[in-house]
C-alpha cells in the first residue's frame, strides 16, 4: 500500500491557481486554496501560481502573508513558483527596463529574476523544453514570462531557453518561468510532489 500524498496548498489570490489545483488533484494530492496565513497550517508544500506579480504583491500585503510564507518555508514547507510566482520567490527582482520600479519578494531562492523578459502578452509562445531528469521535452508555455539572469552556485538550473535559465531548484524551492499548469503534461507537478517531505 502506497503512502498517502501530503496535503498541498495553492496560493489563491489571483492568477492560474485553479489550473494548478486541478492538476495536483488529478495526481491524487489533497489540495487547499490558501488566502490567509492560517490556511498554511498542515500543508507540506505550496504553489505560487502565475498571474500579475504586482497585483499579487498588493494582495499579499493586504492579507499579511509575507512573514507566514517565510515561516512556512523555514518549518520545512516546499514552495514552487510559476511565472509571477517565480518572481515572488526570488532574492532579487529587476524590471524589463532599468526605469521599472523595484518589486518586493520573499527572497527564498538565491536568484535574480527579470520581469517580462520575453515581452508582452502578444509575444507569448509554447516551445519544447529540455528539462534535466525528463526523457522527453516539456511543452513550456511562456506568457509575459520572467527569466533567471543570475543563480547562486547552489541553485540547480534544470532548464534553459536559449541563454536564459527558466527552471531552477534550490533545496525545497522550485521556480519556473513558464506555465506548466496550462499543458496536459503533469511531470513538473509530479516533480514538485516528490519534493514534499
Amino acid at each position: 500500500m502506497s503512502a498517502p500524498v501530503p496535503k498541498v496548498g495553492v496560493l489563491a489570490l489571483q492568477g492560474a491557481y485553479r489550473e494548478h489545483a486541478a492538476r495536483l488533484r488529478g495526481l491524487g494530492a489533497p489540495v487547499r486554496e490558501v488566502r490567509l496565513p492560517g490556511d498554511l497550517d498542515g500543508l507540506a508544500g505550496l504553489v505560487l501560481p502565475g498571474g500579475e506579480s504586482t497585483t499579487m504583491v498588493r494582495l499579499m500585503n493586504e492579507y499579511a502573508l509575507w512573514a507566514p510564507l517565510r515561516d512556512f518555508h523555514a518549518r520545512g514547507g516546499a514552495l514552487w513558483g510559476t511565472c509571477a510566482g517565480a518572481i515572488l520567490l526570488a532574492a532579487e527582482v529587476t524590471g524589463a527596463s532599468p526605469a521599472a520600479p523595484a518589486q518586493p519578494s520573499l527572497g527564498l531562492l538565491d536568484v535574480t529574476v527579470q520581469r517580462n523578459a520575453f515581452g508582452r502578452q502578444l509575444e507569448s509562445f509554447t516551445t519544447p523544453l529540455e528539462v534535466a531528469g525528463l526523457d522527453v521535452p516539456f511543452p513550456a508555455v511562456f506568457i509575459r514570462a520572467p527569466v533567471i539572469t543570475r543563480a547562486a552556485p547552489d541553485v540547480e538550473v534544470l532548464a534553459r531557453h536559449g541563454d536564459h535559465a527558466v527552471l531552477a531548484r534550490q533545496g525545497r524551492v522550485l521556480a519556473s518561468s513558464f506555465h506548466p499548469e496550462l499543458t496536459p503534461d503533469a511531470r513538473l507537478h509530479e516533480l514538485f510532489l516528490g519534493m514534499l517531505g
